[in-house]
């Protein structure tokens, strides 16, 4: 549970990070970017895996480029559902999508399921050591 609340904690910086230096995406306030941040987050772990399911031949096709049509879709969707988080069109909400996923996705890197931060290191004589930190 507490590496859940961490990486919603990051995937809100990441939204907050993107409203910043992508034109056309817009937080309101804290209540209505809180919003956001719970609604991306319940979509990305429901509704994402069947939409990439569904859309399996053209991620194929696109070698992956898809999947960011799919999460700019529901960054879009996620400010038709919150007022006060706007997304003012395609183009911001790809880029918002792709400043998301970049933000969140090394970020995440370095937290395990229990919400600690976990350093891996490879050492040639015994191979692979994971050091956490508290």
């Amino acid at each position: 549970m507490n590496g859940f609340l961490i990486r919603c904690g990051i995937t809100g910086f990441a939204v907050l990070l993107a409203s910043q230096i992508i034109p056309g995406i817009e937080i309101t306030g804290i209540a209505s970017g809180i919003a956001a941040v719970v609604i991306l987050a319940f979509l990305n772990s429901i509704i994402r895996p069947v939409l990439y399911l569904l859309s399996a031949p053209f991620i194929f096709i696109t070698l992956g480029l898809f999947m960011v049509l799919i999460n700019g879709f529901l960054l879009y969707l996620v400010s038709i559902l919150v007022k006060g988080f706007i997304v003012s069109g395609f183009w911001p909400a790809v880029g918002g999508a792709i400043i998301i996923s970049l933000v969140s996705g090394v970020l995440n890197l370095w937290i395990s399921e229990q919400g600690r931060i976990e350093i891996v290191t490879h050492h040639p004589s015994s191979g692979r050591k994971i050091r956490h930190i508290n």
